[in-house]
């Protein structure tokens, strides 16, 4: 796989977490702690985005 074919599919993955997070504040079914491990599943995701940008300079 190709870095930006990698990329493009970690930021696919990152606004899907995105949508999910926004959407989790309107269910009231979802607790603190599952939406606190999609926000840091998230973070993780940009992180790694962010490294491999930077390594590919």
């Amino acid at each position: 796989m190709s870095l930006d074919a990698h990329l493009a599919t970690l930021e696919q993955r990152h606004s899907a977490l995105n949508e999910e997070i926004a959407s989790a504040h309107t269910k009231p079914a979802m607790s603190d702690a599952e939406l606190q491990e999609l926000k840091r599943r998230k973070l993780v995701l940009k992180d790694e985005i962010e490294r491999l940008r930077h390594s590919a300079h």
